[in-house]
């Protein structure tokens, strides 16, 4: 499998480079040049099969020659005996036609683990192959940051550098990240949004000395495996509900659009899918983007589903490409128009290509509290801020277009106890897991909006640096 960047100007890599690189050194994203394909009767003959069984069938594409198919089922395997329960994402259903696929039982209660262990564990393998040491940057909303924590902690070849946005956090998803001790794990809080943290990283990635020097990689979304592996669980829950033989609706609460893009993957290897429907909160950029073609960042709103604070959704670009028609001059044309003037804007051919595969549907604070604790009065259930706005948004599109749907429930209502409690009346119970981390002493620097010293922060810790200069 070979891989391009969605602007057209850098190399083409393989799987392994393309993971290690994280964001390509034009600015793009990378995506593999030909999507794999997997025809309906091997789709409908993985019905039965265990969650680690589909995700190496999912996935060994993509990895190609890289990683031999064994040693690959092994490294699959690892990842997920770390989460607590066989199944990895269980479903529950809420309703006659709607379920909640729980992506929340793994270290650290979040989705993001699903992906993020397994990338440790491919890294771990590539760097000891390649005898590397790695500086990996990334910026959260909340979720990313604890899960490549947990992931990456006292790992030899990796130091970890995770922003995230000061204050705008759950203090759930901050004790989280700070709470580790191992000498390789930095947490800073910056002072902004997470755009301005997500800014950041790229623009150290686009110093491309300064990329060289200190080894720089990315786990946030914009590193292929994370998409990759966050394509398996819509194979899993449409073989669970139907053996892969009839088309869902995925409502997928959604902020970077990185879970949502593994949708769209699915998709495009032949899973049946009716519908992706983004489910945003009040920082609602691609709602208003579907509704008028017309992709303009406004300010972000913090709320009780912090993740999804964003607006500028890098993921996005992957969509772009797709749409464009693979055109990696129409991607940087329209990036350039977002960098110089705010704002791009798509073709109407392209705005419908959207059309045809997304949804869109905007929660409100009021809204998100409603879907809490209507669904706890319901079915006795309790879900998490991010995943009542998914809730909202599918009951929302079944409504108009009714079907069975399955929204993706991104995080344990444990981590967001306050909002939950405020909504419902009932203080989620704590898993032992997160309670241990809730009571462990706090590590991290603040630093300011600012990419100077951001970037000397991190070369007077990372080991990658001493070693350049040596």
């Amino acid at each position: 499998m070979r891989y391009v960047s969605t602007r057209g100007r850098a190399p083409e890599l393989g799987f392994e480079e393309v993971m290690l690189t994280g964001l390509a050194r034009d600015g793009g994203l990378y995506v593999p040049k030909v999507w794999p394909r997997i025809e309906a009767g091997e789709i409908e003959a993985l019905a039965g099969s265990s969650y680690t069984d589909v995700a190496l069938r999912v996935m060994v594409p993509f990895v190609g020659d890289d990683v031999p198919a064994d040693e690959f089922a092994g490294l699959i395997q690892a990842a997920y005996a770390t989460f607590d329960t066989p199944e990895v994402a269980p479903l529950r259903q809420i309703g006659p036609d709607m379920w909640v696929l729980e992506l929340f039982h793994g270290p650290t209660l979040a989705f993001k683990d699903i992906a993020m262990q397994l990338l440790a564990r491919l890294m771990d393998r590539a760097l000891a192959r390649r005898g590397r040491r790695l500086t990996i940057i990334g910026a959260t909303s909340g979720d990313t940051g604890g899960a490549a924590v947990e992931a990456f902690r006292g790992r030899q070849a990796v130091d970890l550098f995770i922003l995230h946005p000061k204050g705008r956090v759950s203090e759930v998803q901050r004790r989280q990240m700070t709470s580790a001790g191992e000498a390789n794990v930095f947490n800073v809080a910056i002072e902004g949004t997470f755009d301005d943290c997500q800014a950041l990283v790229k623009a150290l990635f686009n110093d491309l000395d300064l990329r060289d020097r200190l080894g720089l990689a990315g786990v946030n979304s914009i590193n292929w495996a994370r998409i990759m592996a966050q394509a398996v669980y819509y194979f899993t829950s449409a073989l669970e509900l139907g053996g892969g033989r009839w088309p869902l609706t995925f409502s997928v609460p959604t902020g970077n659009f990185g879970d949502i893009f593994g949708g769209y993957v699915a998709a495009q290897m032949g899973l049946p899918v009716s519908r992706l429907v983004i489910a945003t909160n009040e920082n609602d950029i691609l709602v208003r983007t579907l509704e008028t073609g017309r992709y303009e960042p406004k300010g972000v709103r913090a709320t009780s589903s912090p993740s999804m604070d964003i607006q500028v959704s890098s993921n996005f670009e992957r969509l772009l490409f797709e749409v464009s028609g693979r055109d990696g001059r129409r991607v940087r044309a329209m990036m350039d128009d977002l960098a110089r003037n705010g704002a791009l804007a798509l073709a109407d051919r392209e705005l419908e290509h959207v059309r045809g595969r997304f949804r869109a549907h905007r929660v409100d604070e009021r809204q998100t509290a409603e879907a809490i604790a209507d669904l706890y009065q319901q079915e006795g259930y309790l879900v998490d801020p991010h995943t009542a706005v998914g809730v909202a948004a599918a009951r929302r599109e079944a409504a108009v277009s009714p079907g069975p749907t399955v929204v993706l429930g991104t995080a344990h209502p444990a981590k967001f106890p306050q909002a939950v409690e405020r909504a419902c009346g009932v203080l989620p119970p704590v898993p032992p897991r997160l309670a241990a981390k809730l009571g462990a002493e706090e590590r991290y620097d603040t630093l300011p909006n600012d990419a100077k010293p951001l970037a000397r922060y991190i070369e007077e810790r990372a080991r990658a640096a001493t070693e350049a200069g040596s």
